[in-house]
């Protein structure tokens, strides 16, 4: 697979450039004399003022904890019945060729500038201020949605042991804790995040190696069962239709799941301006979050495929019924059927966890998002204001006001209300893919007519801007694919319900687009005037400036060293 590619024995960053000192701000000129990006941040109230406290290893981990949620050891059964074992492991391994792209567009962006919101932020300098506008909100609702979906996953987790606890009680706790730890500096963000996404890893590892243990007969029935799911019921299931028909919905339908479950770039870049030494550090992280979670997600599809078959009266039930936290998972319906008793309880622990660590890391993408959007004059100016310890603490308290909609689960009524407000923002993350991707080809051509070499960047993707194209062709086209469902010429598939929840935001971005480039009467930028420059002395001179912090004591410097 491609990777990022460190520029070998590349001179410093625009070498042939002349620096100019404008205003106080130092800027870059090119040989050819003509100042492009020149800006005097004078704006006090538009300073980011977050801290960079985030080291190496958080930085990694808060993708990956950002990504595996309850999807990969729950909800993936789902994937498992609509499909079978084989499309299951066929979509999965698809996306995640879209994702490395994805991942491949960012990483180039946010490690040639490594600020607040990256991405967001890159929208609205390189392609058009309304277009930053759409992705920036698209961004926010869907992150900030997902907050009381997460404490709402939480409480009923906790139901795989017990319903004695009241529903309220699991709400305010889970809300508190979230204030508690994305009020504090960042590093404390980044620390709960590292240990919490560091047990989700060891989680899948662990069944990784359970798989393979009771395939080969590690089991208390002693049976080497192999593939056999793959034999008997068959690697691939029919959905809807008989015959090939079927098959390709199945497959269709893991795809869908997988769209919507393998994530982590975004993640990753929301990090960016908050990171140590980015320019160093965020290359390693999105390389790191990328390959991990390739390998955990795909072997994780393949896993399910092994342990269960697609027909398993047990997982059909469990899922159809919404059984609480972890009796639902393709694992835990294995385990039982093998007579293992302790494990269930354990990996509906770390399910809770998982859980828990989905929902702090959506609460800082949403609060970094909003932030990002008041530094560029998209969202009230007051939000840009942060604690002594680099926190916004507007932007964390209105994401935390959002996470009160978890109370609507004491009404059951209220609560179907909740799953539609979820249900309505599931396009949101395929449409900020897209949006990166078309960022980036403009960020490229930015570069070609502005003469800079991208052999000079800190580091450069593969096969650009055909990677881009590539990802953006892929995550556009499941934006529209996700609802399919209600247009089959079945009956009872149509209803207005399942259609508006399926295509409200892939309505409301280009409402979002077309209101602010009329209302503020924006253009697109032609190449030779996107702004490459605006923040990139401010970073040149904290890179000079740098000096590594060394570690408190010898178990941080082992973690560092591991995951550095």
């Amino acid at each position: 697979m491609a990777s990022f590619s460190k520029s070998e024995a590349a001179p410093p960053l625009y070498a042939s450039d002349q620096e100019k000192t404008v205003g106080g701000d130092v800027s870059k000129v090119p040989s050819g004399g003509v100042a492009v990006g020149v800006h005097h941040d004078l704006d006090a109230g538009k300073q980011d003022h977050t801290h960079r406290q985030l080291k190496s290893r958080h930085i990694q981990l808060i993708g990956i904890g950002g990504t595996i949620g309850t999807a990969l050891y729950v909800q993936i059964g789902q994937g498992l019945l609509n499909g079978g074992p084989a499309s299951l492991f066929i979509a999965f391994t698809v996306w995640c060729t879209f994702i490395l792209a994805v991942t491949m567009c960012m990483a180039e962006m946010v490690t040639y500038l490594p600020i607040s919101s990256p991405f967001i932020r890159f929208a609205g300098r390189w392609v058009d201020e309304a277009f930053g506008f759409a992705a920036g909100w698209n961004f926010f609702v869907f992150e900030a949605a997902l907050v009381p979906f997460e404490v709402v996953a939480c409480n009923l987790i906790l139901q795989f042991w017990t319903s004695a606890i009241p529903t309220a009680a699991v709400v305010t706790i889970t809300i508190l804790l979230y204030a508690l730890i994305n009020v504090l500096a960042v590093k404390w963000y980044g620390e709960s995040e590292f240990w919490a996404a560091l047990g989700k890893m060891l989680l899948i590892i662990g069944l990784i190696i359970f798989t393979f243990i009771t395939m080969c007969g590690g089991n208390p029935q002693k049976d080497a069962f192999g593939f056999r799911t793959w034999n008997n019921p068959g690697a691939f299931s029919e959905l809807y239709y008989g015959g090939q028909l079927g098959r390709w919905l199945g497959f269709l339908q893991c795809l869908i799941q997988a769209s919507f479950t393998i994530a982590g770039p975004d993640y990753v870049s929301m990090a960016a301006g908050e990171a140590e030494n980015p320019r160093v550090v965020m290359p390693k992280a999105f390389n790191a979050v990328f390959y991990r979670l390739t390998c955990f997600f795909i072997l994780g599809a393949l896993c399910v495929g092994i342990l269960v078959p697609y027909n398993d009266k047990e997982l059909i039930d469990a899922l159809r019924n919404g059984e609480p936290g972890a009796a639902a998972s393709p694992y835990v319906v294995a385990m039982n059927r093998m007579g293992i008793t302790v494990l269930p309880h354990i990996v509906n622990a770390m399910v809770l966890t998982s859980a828990f660590s989905a929902g702090n890391s959506y609460v800082y993408c949403a609060s970094r998002s909003l932030y990002g959007l008041a530094l560029e004059g998209k969202a009230p100016r007051i939000l840009t204001v942060c604690t002594k310890a680099g926190v916004p603490i507007y932007c964390v308290g209105i994401v935390l006001a959002i996470a009160l909609l978890a109370f609507l689960q004491l009404s059951s009524n209220a609560a179907v209300v909740l799953g539609w407000f979820v249900s309505l923002v599931t396009a949101s993350q395929l449409l900020n893919f897209a949006a990166s991707c078309v960022t980036y080809m403009f960020f490229y051509r930015a570069l070609k007519a502005q003469g800079i070499d991208r052999r000079t960047l800190p580091y450069r993707s593969w096969y650009q801007p055909y990677t881009a194209i590539y990802g953006f062709i892929g995550t556009f086209i499941m934006v529209f694919v996700g609802g399919y469902t209600v247009f089959l010429p079945i009956e009872g598939m149509w209803n207005v319900p399942d259609f508006l929840f399926s295509y409200t935001m892939v309505f409301a971005f280009p409402i979002l687009f077309l209101g602010w480039k009329l209302w503020h009467k924006t253009k697109f930028h032609k190449p030779h005037e996107a702004d490459l420059y605006k923040d990139k002395a401010a970073i040149d001179e904290y890179e000079r400036n740098f000096v590594p912090r060394p570690a408190d004591n010898w178990f941080d410097r082992l973690l560092d060293r591991a995951f550095g």
